[in-house]
């Protein structure tokens, strides 16, 4: 998807970065072929139609390494409970108008594809009738399939969001039996399943009261936040992408893995 495709969308691309991690202290600074992680992901979404992409951080480490970089960043509170809670707050600092798009790129994606960034944009503007729009790709292994860390998303025919699971979904009755059996499916169900991908489109309106909506029951069970907004009867439409996503980083096997994938394409 060219620039001229997505850049009457205007959007702006927000990058969530927290400094705590538990897997991975100090993430968004972990060094990556000689830059800061959260430096590399910014630097990706800059190749997107964005016109202005932002690191939304909790520390002045972070806002210091973006500055010494050339990326714009702004200092959130350290307390936020999740991501579209420091998101919000930044459209505030940002004075971002409501009806603006805001795609939330995530901080530990340093090998995100500007232009599925520029598809998820382009479809929540597509999408009026939509408060968010997110991305899938289809899933081609039974592994993936049945991992609870993989995040399935299954779609009505107008590919608007019907459920987000940490299960198996749809779950096909007559091909099941296996697993039901203790053994593992031998192949997956027709259509293939949708794996979710964790990049979200959003107007700055909505984000921004986001944080008041009460939590779903569905989404503390399933620990998903986007279920919070299909409870309270929102939609979200999804981009069905034919790329597989590089993969993000949430430890430090995550990480060499990607340092590796960078070096060998340098």
């Amino acid at each position: 998807m060219s620039k001229s495709e997505t850049s009457g969308a205007g959007f702006t691309v927000l990058i969530p970065a927290r400094l705590a991690s538990s897997r991975l202290p100090d993430k968004p600074l972990a060094d990556i072929a000689g830059l800061p992680m959260v430096v590399r992901v910014a630097q990706r979404a800059q190749l997107s139609a964005a016109r202005r992409c932002v690191v939304a951080c909790d520390d002045q480490r972070v806002l210091k390494a973006c500055a010494s970089h050339g990326v714009e960043a702004v200092l959130t509170r350290a307390d936020h409970v999740s991501g579209s809670d420091r998101l919000a707050e930044a459209c505030e600092l940002l004075g971002l108008d409501g009806d603006e798009v805001v795609v939330n790129v995530q901080g530990d994606e340093p090998l995100i594809e500007p232009s599925l960034v520029d598809a998820v944009a382009t479809e929540l503007v597509r999408r009026s009738d939509c408060a968010m729009s997110t991305a899938a790709h289809a899933i081609d292994r039974v592994e993936e399939f049945l991992n609870p860390n993989v995040v399935k998303v299954v779609v009505d025919r107008m590919g608007t969001a019907l459920y987000f699971s940490r299960a198996p979904m749809p779950w096909w009755r007559d091909g099941m039996a296996d697993l039901s059996s203790g053994r593992v499916p031998a192949k997956l169900p027709s259509p293939a399943p949708l794996r979710h991908v964790g990049l979200y489109a959003y107007r700055a309106g909505f984000l921004r009261g986001f944080p008041e909506l009460e939590p779903a029951p569905l989404e503390v069970t399933e620990s998903l936040e986007q279920l919070r907004v299909l409870w309270h009867g929102q939609r979200i439409a999804v981009h069905v992408t034919p790329l597989t996503p590089g993969p993000g980083v949430d430890t430090p096997l995550d990480l060499e893995r990607v340092r590796k994938l960078l070096v060998a394409g340098a």
